[in-house]
């Protein structure tokens, strides 16, 4: 009898002791996730005796900083990294295994994003062929977009579960894929129209437009930027790439150049709009747009948490056009920081930080131009996927199979699709094939690996860390038939109509490499070294709020972020 009422009296004590906790633990009123395109991990601190307070300073004084963060999948694309983000899952779960894949009942890329089901609001957004220099974006072939391939909840869509739809949830970016995946399949999303200069939407979130965004729309913030030019923010001397402002391998778009000043043109020319977004007014857009989105849908405004999602962009084309090690990219970085710190005071003053739970990271890293890494004497080059199929290892093979034209159809970033309809005319094995083209296709300077899809299925692989990594990139439905890694630093890419000076997508450190960082409610400042994963960051905003984790989710909530 003593021993059940010590129980009891214990219970009672547990019981009470635990509700102070929650009482005093109450979530967030305001979940603000940001996301920096291209962000690789060392490149905040890199520059932290730079940045002004109130940026970056405010994130590694007053955050909990994972120094060691990595994804562990192995293609490191936009939508891939996005959709991780969003849902804790890995590729071979959330379906995003890169930005563009074919489909194999039409033999037609399809973007990942793509779904001709909904299209722009008013029809005024999308592709332009003309204005769009983004790959994976120029591959779509109608204006319309949904979350609807993402094939896990994400951890917006289970905010709006365990809510009961009260959660206000928005997603916003220049880019949609961005924007998108990680408004999830419940919230709503808006990214930047390069053909109107508008922040536009889909039929999926909306039948017309808030008032807001009509007038957001209506001020055309971006047109006051005609006739203007990108400069430099501080005097060239302080910079660490002053002297490399023009190198051959950078990209040169006509009228824009490859040294600063960067014109931005007239406002009717079919560039303009897209070179904003080559510069930091791209990310300056984005904060402008997420302020009105925060005040007029009144976010964090009462005992619901709500949710918001800002995808920078800007740094991602600085690494594509002139790369990592680059005046612009270093320049873009300085003024990310001021955006940073204006959209924290914004936060502040309107909902206040100490309601606000604050999440950086990035969908991807990104290595150094191969030439630049030449310079450090390297061995590095530049792959051309085009040629593949021509080359006399791969002629040799056809001539093998009894094959008389082109057995590769395509390489789509990271996979090469071979030609179904050839294989089965010719009554050939089709993992026979696979495994033939891998073979040879590891004799080509600058391949790695390459890895026949039949093979995975079949778990044949030897057990390798990258091996892994790519069986985590693996979808049956929609990866391609051989993946391929390049050896480190080695420029592979699908599209080769435009020169791009770098292109992640590799499973090297440098592009699994991205920050974590938590600020803002009850988080305490501390720097961790252990090894953490992105997939990490769905399952701590989980615990945070006491929603279930997505449905995909592996990884486990960050117990300093939880306060122990």
């Amino acid at each position: 009898m003593k021993i059940i009422k010590f129980t009891s009296v214990l219970a009672i004590a547990l019981f009470m002791n635990l509700n102070s906790v929650i009482a005093a633990d109450s979530p967030p009123k305001l979940i603000l996730q940001i996301t920096v395109d291209q962000l690789r991990g060392d490149l905040p601190g890199r520059y932290l005796n730079r940045f002004k307070n109130g940026g970056f300073r405010y994130l590694f004084k007053k955050g909990t900083v994972y120094t060691n963060a990595h994804y562990q999948h192995s293609n490191l694309e936009t939508v891939v990294g996005h959709a991780t983000l969003a849902t804790g899952a890995f590729p071979s779960a959330h379906g995003m295994v890169a930005n563009v894949w074919m489909d194999r009942e039409t033999g037609n890329l399809g973007y990942a994003v793509e779904d001709s089901g909904y299209d722009m609001v008013g029809a005024k957004g999308g592709v332009d062929k003309d204005t769009e220099i983004d790959p994976s974006q120029a591959a779509a072939k109608s204006e319309g977009r949904s979350p609807r391939a993402i094939l896990c909840s994400t951890f917006s869509d289970e905010l709006n579960v365990h809510t009961a739809g009260r959660a206000k949830i928005f997603g916003v970016s220049v880019k949609d894929r961005a924007a998108i995946t990680l408004a999830g399949h419940a919230g709503k999303a808006f990214w930047f129209s390069k053909k109107t200069g508008e922040f536009v939407s889909s039929t999926y979130y909306y039948d017309q437009y808030p008032n807001w965004v009509n007038k957001w729309n209506a001020n055309r913030p971006a047109d006051t930027y005609a006739g203007k030019s990108w400069n430099l923010l501080y005097d060239p001397s302080s910079y660490i790439y002053k002297d490399t402002d023009d190198r051959p391998y950078e990209t040169a778009l006509p009228g824009y150049g490859r040294v600063f000043p960067h014109p931005f043109g007239k406002k009717d020319s079919k560039l303009f709009y897209t070179l904003l977004t080559l510069s930091p007014v791209g990310d300056d857009l984005i904060l402008d747009f997420a302020k009105a989105l925060l005040i007029n849908e009144k976010l964090g405004k009462d005992d619901i948490t709500d949710y918001l999602s800002v995808s920078f962009s800007s740094m991602d084309y600085m690494g594509h056009i002139f790369g990592i090690a680059s005046l612009e990219s270093e320049d873009n970085i300085l003024r990310l920081d001021r955006t940073l710190a204006d959209l924290f005071s914004f936060v502040d003053e309107h909902v206040g930080l100490k309601n606000t739970l604050i999440v950086l990271s990035a969908d991807h890293g990104a290595p150094e131009a191969a030439e630049y890494m030449a310079a450090q004497g390297m061995d590095v080059g530049r792959l051309v996927p085009s040629k593949f199929d021509v080359d006399p290892a791969i002629a040799a093979l056809k001539k093998q199979f009894g094959i008389g034209r082109e057995l590769i159809k395509m390489y789509e970033h990271p996979y090469i699709y071979l030609d179904y309809q050839l294989i089965n005319e010719k009554g050939l094995d089709l993992a026979e094939v696979e495994r033939a083209v891998a073979e040879e296709m590891m004799k080509f300077d600058g391949i790695a690996l390459a890895v026949s899809s039949s093979d995975i299925k079949n778990g044949r692989l030897p057990e390798a860390p990258i091996i892994e990594q790519i069986r985590r990139n693996f979808h049956p439905k929609r990866s391609g038939d051989i993946y391929l890694v390049q050896e480190p630093y080695w420029f592979l890419y699908s599209d080769e109509s435009i020169p791009l000076c770098t292109m992640h997508g590799s499973p090297w450190r440098y592009d699994t490499y991205v920050p974590i960082i938590f600020a803002g409610k009850n988080i305490k400042a501390r720097h961790i070294s252990r090894l953490v994963h992105p997939v990490d960051i769905v399952s701590t905003l989980a615990a945070c709020t006491g929603a279930k984790p997505p449905s995909g989710a592996v990884g486990c909530p960050l117990v300093e972020v939880m306060g122990e």
